[in-house]
């Protein structure tokens, strides 16, 4: 046998093999999840030995950017922007599937992240306005769309409907991404065109007068082939957990795929999003949520500010395409861009103080508008070759990124009047004027060149890579008409190896590091310097060949430098802390145990202290808000036969585990067990006719436990989200 195939992920490549037997075709079978032979084998008259010749054979398995059978994803581009198998890649990837999605019927990313390891999500409760999320101990991951940037900081938000799977890529990531949060990003995956017809729509309603429904429509344009189309909507409107306000929500995403042969693909894709009422961030303080006044707990639901003072309103648009064209059978081009638009207007009376007496709040206003635009474009060019009984997979990338970012925020600290929390009286407001304290012009560049190469020699794979940033930022002070300029050119660098023994288990080891320029001043007006990282990471990873499961233990020690702050009251000040370290171990699994039985499991530990900082009195603290331990397991039965036939039960409980406060330390947030819950029907059960008809209940804090998410300060705490039932009806065809 002259030639394996190999095993980085390469299923989509067409190569010629030859064999003196059937081993291959063994081998290819066991490897991908379909084989189409283009040709038929041939006997080849040439060769001295007999062998078969075996042409163009075609194997269409799971890609790493496209759907995902069940709950265990094998494949990932995120984490080398390569079609690379998880079980292959030295670095902690874990992606949560759109059936996952579907089946905790989940509502927006931040949801769909609720049992992932390391991952703290939903950190201000029911107040979920941009997805924002710690990762081991950091905040404000970045998301990425399709690979490519999608808003900065926590700006921007995308309805889990459009999306195929969410991924978590941990540790720092700057060598392919460029600036980014040292704990790590999530890639989301949009929905592209199949060429399988695929026609879905679905209606439901829940508590909280939520009412929502989607349609997903997809497959190959009739009379030319080679191009596929898929359009993907979604609508839904809900109370917020406080009184009073809305959220809602229409969004459509159209895509179009020309593949004129096996080697050339262009995907052009486009999302509108508007959220005409967008929500709340909602926070109180300590008095009253960790602690009694002497009028008891104030409720979650009350609401602090008024229903005739607030305003929420988000648009996005983004258009973008991913091209990939096979130059031959060794180096492959892909340009992936996209351009996208957020505008947000905000505006609300947020929480001052608790008087004395326990009853009384003292208020102030807060809004502005934030409006960003950003292009991006990601050149990549693969080389595929072996070079004796090594196996390389060689990647060359140039990418660029321009956002222009218009910032103009204001407070008014005297003039709202005071509400009574055990019985407040809406409307009837003055007139409420706001001191802009903050207008910015922001301009901000980098452009980013980097190499990777991964070799497999046998059963160790090992990973390289570097890349250097090339980053300014023109920063336009509207009030003191001053303008401010800097530039930040950094090297990153990673590597890592992995051993696959044949039994599925695979010890790895890896070392990264990660830059992230600050888009933003100090109340002085003094620049930030850049913030670095750097990360050891060493695991293993359980996922052999024959078998339907995955799991991913690691132990990581991850310092930041220059790490920012903010401060407990208005304006709330930015300010460069020090140095933050973070230790921690994570394990996650996924398994499809039976074709009837799946399951999610997570647990997290993490030790995070300030090293370094300019107030004294956090050094050796841990940051607030980042929970100790973290643990969550869920689980899905689809009933096979017998009288409950067509029945899919649900089951989830999710344990949140003590954090701090406070950055002294002060106090503690306390912990919590959450329970979730489902219930499906298939009508097919009872008639084929009806297959692709589902109902589905889902319950999420199946008993509506009071709790407190996190804190931030003894003047910023969060409730948690209240009890949430949906039903739903889905039929596709």
């Amino acid at each position: 046998m002259q030639h394996i195939l190999s095993s980085h992920g390469r299923a989509a490549k067409t190569r010629v093999y030859t064999s003196g037997n059937r081993a291959v075709l063994v081998a290819l079978l066991a490897t991908a999840s379909t084989l189409t032979l283009s040709e038929a084998m041939a006997q080849n008259s040439a060769s001295t030995e007999g062998a078969t010749q075996l042409e163009k054979i075609t194997a269409h398995g799971e890609k790493g950017d496209g759907p995902v059978d069940g709950y265990v994803a094998k494949q990932s581009r995120a984490g080398t922007k390569t079609d690379t198998p998880i079980a292959k890649t030295p670095q902690s990837i874990s992606v949560v599937p759109r059936e996952q999605m579907e089946d905790q019927a989940v509502r927006s990313v931040a949801e769909a992240l609720r049992y992932s390891a390391g991952v703290f999500t939903e950190y201000r409760g029911d107040s979920n306005l941009h997805d924002e999320t710690f990762l081991r101990g950091y905040f404000y991951v970045p998301r990425y769309l399709n690979g490519l940037a999608y808003g900065t900081g926590s700006l921007g938000q995308i309805d889990p409907y459009l999306l195929e799977r969410v991924e978590v890529i941990r540790g720092p990531s700057s060598v392919l991404y460029g600036q980014a949060n040292p704990g790590g990003i999530i890639n989301l995956v949009s929905k592209k065109p199949t060429v399988e017809p695929l026609r879905e729509v679905e209606i439901g309603f829940g508590t909280k007068g939520q009412l929502f429904t989607g349609f997903d429509f997809s497959g190959a344009i009739p009379g030319n082939e080679a191009f596929s189309y898929r359009l993907t909507g979604v609508g839904s409107k809900a109370d917020t957990q406080e009184n009073y306000l809305e959220k809602e929500r229409v969004a459509i995403a159209p895509s179009l795929t020309w593949a004129p042969d096996a080697g050339t693909s262009l995907t052009v894709s486009a999302i509108y999003q508007n959220d005409p009422k967008a929500g709340y961030r909602n926070f109180m303080e300590k008095a009253g949520t960790i602690d009694p006044t002497p009028y008891g707990y104030i409720p979650k639901e009350f609401l602090v500010s008024d229903p005739d003072y607030d305003i929420s309103k988000r648009r996005q648009a983004s258009i973008g395409y991913e091209f990939e064209h096979e130059l031959n059978d060794t180096f492959t081009f892909r340009q992936n861009a996209r351009y996208t638009r957020i505008d947000t207007d905000y505006r609300t009376l947020i929480w001052n103080a608790l008087q004395a007496d326990g009853r009384t709040i003292t208020r102030m206003a807060s809004g502005g508008i934030e409006d960003l635009g950003q292009f991006v474009i990601d050149n990549q060019l693969t080389a595929e070759f072996d070079t004796g009984a090594a196996s390389h997979t060689a990647l060359f990338g140039l990418d660029y990124q321009h956002a222009n970012r218009d910032y103009r925020w204001g407070y008014n600290f005297s003039g709202v009047p005071s509400i009574d929390w055990t019985n407040p009286q809406y409307g009837n407001l003055p007139p409420i004027a706001l001191n802009t304290t903050s207008d910015t012009d922001t301009t901000a560049r980098q452009l980013g060149i980097y190499a990777q190469e991964q070799v497999e020699i046998g059963k160790l794979n090992l990973l390289l890579g570097g890349r250097y940033d090339w980053a300014s930022t023109d920063i336009s002070n509207n009030l003191s008409s001053s303008e401010t300029s800097y530039d930040d050119n950094r090297f990153t660098w990673r590597a890592g190896a992995i051993y696959n023994f044949d039994n599925g288990i695979a010890p790895y080891v890896s070392y990264s590091t990660s830059f992230e320029p600050t888009l933003q001043t100090s109340a002085t007006g003094a620049l930030f310097d850049p913030t670095t990282a750097q990360q050891f990471e060493i695991g293993v990873k359980y996922a052999p060949d024959d078998a339907d499961y995955q799991v991913i233990a690691s132990y990581y020690d991850l310092t930041q430098q220059n790490a920012i702050t903010y401060a407990d009251v208005p304006p709330y000040d930015a300010r460069q802390t020090g140095e933050i370290r973070s230790r921690g171990f994570e394990l996650e699994g996924h398994a499809r145990v039976t074709e009837s039985l799946s399951l999610v499991a997570a647990y997290s530990h993490i030790d995070q202290k300030v090293t370094e900082s300019s107030a004294r009195a956090e050094i050796g603290k841990a940051p607030a808000r980042v929970p100790t331990d973290q643990a969550s397991l869920w689980v899905k039965y689809d009933v096979p036969d017998g009288a409950a036939e067509g029945f899919g039960l649900g089951a989830g409980v999710r344990y949140i585990g003590e954090s701090q406060g406070d950055a002294v330390n002060s106090y503690q947030v306390p912990d919590v067990v959450l329970f979730d819950a489902s219930l499906s029907y298939d009508f097919g059960a009872i008639n084929p006719d009806y297959k692709g008809t589902k109902l589905q209940v889902n319950a999420m804090n199946l008993f509506d436990k009071d709790y407190v998410a996190s804190c931030a300060s003894r003047w910023a705490c969060f409730y948690g989200t209240g009890r949430s039932v949906t039903a739903s009806l889905k039929v596709s065809w």
